[in-house]
């Protein structure tokens, strides 16, 4: 029964950590070129029990580390890799510098929205705006997005 016991312990580790794992991922390349939502995987991870705190901090570093790559993709300035790949414009590019002029690095909070966070990020990188503070808004963006996400799912649970 010993071995049963241990067995099924070990089982549960190896899902949480399958399931973090894959939250990761999702998070990161969802903040990329692929078109994941990581908003419903981490909807799936907490309705499993897996722990809150743990969930959104991985989902936000994920989906950060995802685009800093895209940030970093556009400070190349490689535009036959942007529009094949991201299938991003250059003058949709361009045609955020007039937000980005008046924004700066706090437009990276943008980020975290769907559809327009990928150009931003790519935007950003483009025209060179300060690293360290791209990075910090866009952070504090995707944080508040996953703890939002992590709210809205904590109410749906609790009215079924």
């Amino acid at each position: 029964r010993d071995v049963e016991r241990s067995r099924g312990l070990g089982d549960v580790y190896k899902r949480q950590e399958w399931g973090y794992l894959g939250l990761f991922l999702s998070s990161f390349l969802g903040a990329t070129i692929i078109p994941l939502s990581s908003e419903i995987v981490l909807s799936l991870l907490l309705t499993q029990g897996f722990d809150i705190n743990l969930s959104i901090i991985i989902a936000t570093i994920g989906n950060w580390l995802g685009g800093l790559s895209s940030y970093y993709l556009g400070s190349l300035g490689k535009w036959d890799f942007v529009e094949k790949y991201f299938r991003i414009k250059k003058d949709k590019i361009t045609g955020f510098k007039i937000k980005i002029d008046k924004w700066g690095s706090t437009y990276a909070f943008l980020c975290c929205l769907p559809f327009i966070g990928d150009p931003i990020a790519v935007s950003l990188g483009f025209f060179k705006i300060n690293f360290l503070k791209v990075s910090f808004w866009m952070f504090i963006g995707k944080l508040i997005k996953y703890v939002l996400w992590t709210i809205i799912t904590l109410w749906g649970i609790s009215i079924f």
